[in-house]
């Protein structure tokens, strides 16, 4: 089990129950995640104070953005070496068509583009959809 304080100790965040919470939800669901989803399994929590958790996170490289389909912004768990200043997340995103979960592929890069002279890429999204193992 990761340890909670030292994720949000080594992203320069206080330790707090409501950040605990949310980053435990993240480890143990494994998929990316909608606010929606987040505020759903912590019912207690105030919508404001999860809306600034995620942002936080999100700015301190604790969780990145994923491209989905949908139109609602969903969330992953970052490597262990994102930080504010730099995310590690060229990576794949994966949603399967029948259960609809959207996971982070890792190990699968995202390919080098050339775009052409003049073109500079400051961000390169990449979602496959499919079946995945579970389904």
């Amino acid at each position: 089990m990761a340890d909670l304080n030292h994720i949000l100790k080594t992203h320069g965040l206080r330790s707090t129950a409501i950040r605990r919470d949310v980053i435990q939800h993240f480890l143990d669901k494994g998929k990316a995640l909608s606010h929606q989803d987040v505020e759903g399994a912590m019912p207690q929590a105030d919508r404001v104070t999860l809306y600034r958790t995620l942002a936080s996170f999100e700015e301190h490289g604790i969780i990145h953005q994923v491209l989905d389909d949908d139109t609602v912004r969903k969330y992953a768990l970052c490597h262990a070496n994102c930080t504010d200043e730099h995310h590690v997340d060229n990576h794949v995103h994966f949603k399967c068509t029948e259960c609809g979960k959207t996971k982070c592929l890792d190990n699968v890069a995202i390919p080098t583009l050339n775009l052409g002279r003049g073109y500079t890429t400051q961000k390169a999204d990449l979602l496959v959809q499919g079946v995945c193992p579970d389904c």
